[in-house]
């Protein structure tokens, strides 16, 4: 292994480029390969931030050419390319979800234990400097057993409608990241009610979607864990977290747009929207979960969540679902 890892990026969309971004910033890691089906985007990725592009993501797993391989393609690929790597014994950092049909990520999991190289999840919330501070403080006991976490999650607008017709609904996109944060926090749960409503987006009605819910999680230590979501924050992307003990409590507020307030005839300390976009508000986040990854690839040891982290975190979501379509709490153990 050379002394920076080669890594083959599949996947050159939005989420790709961040990928792109830090491991051409990252002394540890060498961009080496950029796949993609549509060779026009992998060739403007590589021209920013390095590597040769191709057209072919199974061809971009050439285990003389690459150390390391990051899947940033779309979720219906994921499964295949984790497998792929597998085979080749590559280590693989894979975008949630793993995929949308839970049999599929079922029949996986075997796979994946035998698997002699590292298989990592993109949770990259539990990287983000506040949150991973207020997790250390939570295990070193600061305020005692955690009794109940609060989770706040608002985007600043809905996607577009032909992304929610194969994103597999709220659930499973978006509060997949808090069902993961939940379980990084209190561990496993037991019991799941969720309710939700579409109020204002009519891309989500189109496809029988929620644009607005809020979930009930009971862990199996008792801890409550209550999530807030929603399509859209005229105020900017909300992403808020709250951890209450017995001792006290730590929380995360929002990221302000600007430091700067101000106090007026109307308004005494007013400040401006928060920042507008996931990808600024976790900037910091995707490049800590990067360096995690190449730690584990290094030494073996590491924080990455794993492919048993990501399928938990489904478990919950398909609870989720079938919770508010069913209207009552659904245990995780029925999804198994």
């Amino acid at each position: 292994m050379s002394s920076a890892l080669r890594i083959a990026l599949i996947g050159a969309g939005r989420i790709g480029r961040v990928h792109a971004s830090n491991i051409a910033a990252c002394t540890e890691t060498d961009l080496t390969v950029v796949a993609d089906p549509i060779v026009a985007g992998a060739q403007d990725v590589a021209s920013r931030f390095g590597g040769e592009a191709i057209a072919d993501p199974l061809a971009a797993l050439d285990r003389e050419r690459v150390d390391a391989v990051v899947v940033a393609s779309p979720t219906p690929t994921h499964i295949g390319l984790i497998e792929a790597c597998i085979d080749r014994g590559i280590p693989v950092l894979s975008e949630k979800p793993i995929d949308l049909d839970m049999g599929r990520v079922d029949a996986l999991r075997p796979r994946v234990a035998r698997a002699t190289s590292p298989v990592a999840i993109g949770f990259n919330q539990r990287f983000d400097p506040a949150i991973a501070e207020v997790h250390r403080r939570v295990i070193a006991g600061e305020i005692g057993a955690i009794e109940q976490l609060t989770i706040t999650s608002r985007d600043p607008g809905p996607p577009p409608a032909a992304y929610i017709a194969v994103s597999g609904g709220i659930f499973r996109d978006m509060t997949i990241h808090d069902f993961d944060l939940a379980r990084y926090f209190v561990g496993e749960i037991d019991e799941v009610t969720a309710v939700g409503s579409c109020l204002f987006d009519e891309g989500a009605r189109e496809h029988g979607d929620y644009d607005t819910v809020v979930v009930t999680l009971k862990a199996r230590t008792g801890a409550i864990v209550t999530i807030t979501n929603s399509r859209h924050s005229s105020y900017g992307y909300d992403q808020r977290i709250e951890a209450f003990g017995g001792k006290g409590l730590l929380s995360v507020e929002n990221v302000p747009a600007s430091h700067v307030s101000v106090s007026n005839a109307l308004h005494a300390g007013a400040r401006g929207p928060v920042v507008e976009q996931f990808l600024e508000r976790y900037a910091r986040a995707y490049a800590n979960e990067l360096d995690e990854f190449v730690a584990w690839v290094r030494t073996g040891a590491s924080s990455s969540p794993t492919f048993t982290d990501g399928w938990a975190a489904q478990i919950i979501a398909e609870a989720a679902h079938r919770s508010a379509r069913e209207g009552r709490t659904v245990r995780t153990d029925e999804i198994n």
